[in-house]
């Protein structure tokens, strides 16, 4: 199909590539917990367009250069640890009763769900791994057969942002009332984007 090989497949691994808990999950759940469904789609939007800036520059070969590079990986690794332990340092010490770290406004959990996937060097390092699995060296036709494949993720992240937005707001309508809850699951939520700068920052 379009110069791809085992497409079932594909979708199989990028489907279990989603569910594995990270940073990209945790910015969707925060966003509609804080800013409804509005924010949730609006960081679910960051999180593909994201993607899809990673997975070209993989395509163009940028991910080889990354990786040939400790001393370029190291330091986009490090900015993005930087950055995520920033967010949820902030969520962590918010008082209660203050402004939400997470906008209200949409744009902004679009930009800041971008950011942090932009700032995972280890995902284009992922997709230069995981393109080459799927595409048939014989009968792939380039751009075209990339393109299928950049399309078929774009569409699997949304639909897979669209159950955890709905999921994530169900609970969060039933938990606001509760507001000792509230703040501890923001506080929790910090805590789990201190943890992920932190891995990025020190794992090799």
């Amino acid at each position: 199909m379009l110069g791809v090989t085992d497409y079932p497949a594909f979708v199989v691994a990028f489907i279990i590539f989603l569910l594995i808990p990270g940073p990209g999950n945790l910015v969707i759940i925060t966003s509609t917990t804080k800013g409804g469904m509005r924010g949730g789609f609006a960081a679910a939007l960051g999180v593909i367009l994201g993607d899809q800036v990673l997975s070209w520059m993989a395509v163009a070969g940028l991910a080889a250069v990354l990786a040939a590079s400790p001393v370029a990986f190291e330091a986009v690794q490090w900015v993005g640890a930087i950055y995520l332990v920033w967010l949820g340092a902030k969520m962590v010490l918010a008082k209660p009763g203050s402004a939400p770290v997470l906008n209200i406004k949409p744009y902004h959990y679009l930009r800041q769900a971008m950011v942090i996937t932009l700032l995972n060097p280890k995902a284009i390092v992922f997709y230069m791994a995981f393109f080459p699995l799927f595409v048939d060296p014989v009968q792939h036709r380039g751009l075209v057969t990339f393109g299928f494949l950049a399309v078929t993720i774009a569409v699997l992240t949304f639909l897979y942002c669209f159950v955890a937005i709905l999921l994530t707001h169900f609970l969060a309508e039933r938990l606001r009332s509760n507001r000792l809850i509230s703040i501890a699951l923001e506080k929790i939520a910090g805590l789990c984007l201190i943890g992920f700068g932190l891995r990025l920052a020190f794992s090799r």
